[in-house]
């Protein structure tokens, strides 16, 4: 297994329809055989620059090990996700 790492910015919206989103993330992770070793919900933030007409986005980051399917399997599931402003996957030095 690799040790992962990945940053994902979610649209701003209410509290539930947040949590269902990390947690639908985490469990594509175990699913696929990976475990969590740590998520970090640092919460909205303003964004740099607007995406899609937005402001503020809800920041997250993940720490997580698996094997490359995972986090290709990962990386296409947020990229047909809606909510998903933008993300970022790492694979972190041994």
């Amino acid at each position: 297994m690799k040790t992962y790492e990945v940053m994902y910015i979610v649209k701003p919206m209410e509290d539930e329809a947040t949590e269902a989103i990390i947690t639908k993330f985490q469990d594509v992770i175990t699913k696929n055989g990976g475990t969590i070793e740590k998520t970090d919900r640092w919460g909205k933030k303003h964004l740099a620059y607007e995406i899609q007409d937005l402001s503020e986005g809800y920041y997250v980051l993940v720490n997580f090990k698996a094997e490359p399917a995972a986090e290709k399997e990962l990386d296409r599931i947020m990229k047909i996700t809606d909510e998903v402003l933008r993300h970022m996957i790492i694979l972190k030095a041994e």
